[in-house]
């Protein structure tokens, strides 16, 4: 056990990843300890997603080493990478509910399928879960019912229904008004502190980031300009990042 919290929960180990001629991974590495909450931080199309589906095993790097829950998964076949999903969940960004199951049934999906639990026991758990973030009035309705932010709190609580180790979101805060943004990152910054689960946050929104992570990894057109602490970043000489940063700033003056 120690040594497990001594090494890193995922590691990427210079990765490469290409689609024909567009290389969208170049000799990308950075790890996630432990209980850490790490941001794959960039603008649209640098990598940032695809990074998430080399964790989740959807896709295989060309060259280089994938770790995730301690074990190496690059070469890992669909049948090994069934116990790695009961570790590590995804919130995705579409919220990728059931549409046509109620709140409270999409929650439960995830209980019925893993756990051996009463049906009881499992509406005390769906309870407590979609109290935890904030939903619980509207377990009956349809997701079709719900806003952006609403199905992407649900989606979070049928994230943690498997009860995870590691939880992946994949721009949580995309498409939603500034409000429900700054709720959502709310959201997750208690659940790390309430679950202490490892977590990985894609996002090109700097305020969530600032808020939610460990440590940050800046990516570029597929590069790795930038890995470490927000002061770190904040302290970084590189163009490219302070550039970032400032029209940020800009943004937040708005």
């Amino acid at each position: 056990m120690s040594e497990s919290a001594n090494s890193p929960y995922i590691a990427f180990q210079d990765v490469y990843k290409s689609f024909g001629e567009h290389h969208v991974l170049i000799d990308v590495s950075f790890d996630v300890m432990p209980g850490e909450t790490v941001c794959i931080l960039g603008r649209s199309g640098v990598g940032k997603s695809v990074s998430l589906q080399h964790i989740m095993g959807f896709l295989k790097p060309d060259s280089g080493r994938v770790i995730v829950a301690h074990e190496d998964i690059t070469d890992y076949t669909e049948e090994q990478m069934e116990h790695i999903r009961k570790k590590v969940t995804m919130v995705f960004q579409n919220g990728a509910l059931f549409d046509s199951l109620s709140v409270g049934e999409n929650v439960a999906f995830p209980l019925r399928e893993h756990q051996h639990l009463s049906e009881e026991e499992i509406f005390a758990r769906v309870d407590e879960l979609l109290d935890m973030v904030g939903v619980k009035p509207m377990a009956d309705l349809l997701p079709s019912d719900l806003s952006t932010g609403m199905k992407r709190s649900v989606a979070i609580a049928r994230a943690l229904a498997a009860d995870p180790e590691c939880v992946l979101y994949d721009e949580p805060t995309t498409m939603v008004d500034p409000l429900m943004a700054q709720l959502l990152g709310d959201l997750i910054k208690r659940l790390k502190e309430q679950t202490h689960h490892t977590g990985v946050v894609v996002t090109h929104d700097m305020r969530l980031a600032k808020k939610l992570a460990d440590r940050i990894v800046f990516l570029h057109e597929g590069r790795v300009l930038f890995f470490g602490t927000y002061p770190e970043m904040e302290r970084s000489p590189e163009p490219l990042v302070r550039e970032f940063l400032e029209l940020d700033e800009l943004k937040l003056e708005v």
